[in-house]
């Protein structure tokens, strides 16, 4: 007949003397109730310190594990109470990879060689975090150099494609000289002719001002003190001569 306690009591006896620092009893009566701390192996590649914070360096779980009455022929209780670094998705892997681990182990103590597998489970989990991370950034590189590419290669040309840009090109070209000259034409001040020929209401502008001036003119009669010498009448009369030559 199998002495379950016996096989219990020296199950833990080994466990603290391979685990001292890992494992913790919580109680051994009327069955042993203890904790296992379980962490990832180092990893052979290091991870990038630039891509830290994207993967961690290592993965852990603490397992609390509940003998039962029969022991090892019956499977422990076991329950997943700490984690480090691992998403809900993976604790449930976890938890179900552990009893699929004992079933297979039944009928032997068990928990040195689940917390073997477990070990090397999370190992391969940090792997596996760390390839996708790389194949994640390796994805958003390509689609990065395939953006940058397009820009340089641009749109493919065809006839239609390029008569309408003819076409566009054209007509901004032509508005473009027209605004060209039409600033051209703003720009330049205006000859006096130019203004002249632009208002009538100069034409009358002289008399206008001597209109307004009305008896304000002044003239300067010294000017016309000798005009009494002056003899016009024979010089009509010359002209008036066939024979006269000036």
């Amino acid at each position: 007949m199998t002495d379950y306690a016996e096989e219990q009591r020296n199950e833990i006896e080994a466990l603290e003397s391979i685990y001292p620092d890992e494992i913790e009893i919580l109680q051994d009566s009327p069955h042993y109730v203890f904790t296992m701390k379980v962490a990832s192996q180092d990893s052979e590649d290091p991870i990038d310190p630039e891509h830290a914070d994207e993967t961690p360096e290592k993965v852990g779980c603490t397992v609390q594990f509940t003998y039962t009455p029969k022991y090892p022929d019956e499977a422990p209780l076991m329950e997943i109470v700490l984690t480090e670094s691992l998403e809900d998705e993976q604790v449930e892997m976890i938890q179900e990879f552990l009893k699929e681990q004992a079933e297979e182990n039944l009928g032997m103590v068990m928990v040195f060689t689940i917390i073997s597998a477990l070990q090397e489970r999370l190992t391969v989990l940090v792997e596996d975090m760390k390839k996708h991370a790389e194949e994640t950034r390796y994805q958003k590189l390509k689609k990065e150099e395939e953006a940058a590419q397009k820009k340089f290669e641009g749109t493919r040309v065809t006839i239609e494609t390029f008569l309408a840009w003819k076409n566009k090109f054209d007509a901004e070209r032509n508005e473009k000289k027209l605004r060209e000259k039409e600033q051209d034409r703003l720009s330049k001040k205006p000859s006096g002719k130019e203004l002249f020929m632009r208002d009538a209401t100069l034409n009358d502008s002289d008399i206008t001002f001597l209109q307004e001036e009305g008896d304000s003119v002044e003239v300067d009669e010294s000017l016309f003190e000798d005009m009494e010498d002056l003899d016009l009448d024979d010089a009509d009369d010359d002209e008036d001569d066939p024979d006269y030559v000036p």
